[in-house]
């Protein structure tokens, strides 16, 4: 496995707010360049970090928008932290995979 989920409106509590851990979501669009480009560094999060307890999802702003309001989601794509089902901390743009990485380790301890 390692791959990234699909978050859904249906599926968050369950998946995110119920995460004994630390969970990262990335709010995109499919439509959004910067986005497409940071999919893959999504995707080998997911695969590097499975292994370490790391919930890592998307969420499509367009099929998911309620989600996406619930966090202020404005522009895509944002990730948003969390550990034990509670919002830690949240990062716009396509960011580099090192970016990334360090808000997951600060959070992993």
């Amino acid at each position: 496995m390692g791959n990234a989920i699909e978050i859904t409106t249906d599926n968050f509590e369950e998946k995110v707010l119920k995460n004994e851990g630390v969970a990262l979501v990335d709010f995109s669009a499919t439509w959004c360049g910067p986005c497409q480009a940071l999919a893959p560094t999504i995707e080998e999060l997911a695969s590097e970090y499975a292994d370490k307890g790391v919930l890592v999802g998307k969420c499509d702003v367009d099929e998911q928008s309620e989600l996406a309001a619930r966090f202020g989601v404005m522009s895509v794509p944002t990730v948003i932290f969390f550990k034990n089902g509670e919002q830690q901390d949240s990062i716009m743009g396509n960011q580099p995979k090192a970016t990334l990485e360090q808000k997951i380790k600060n959070l992993l301890g």
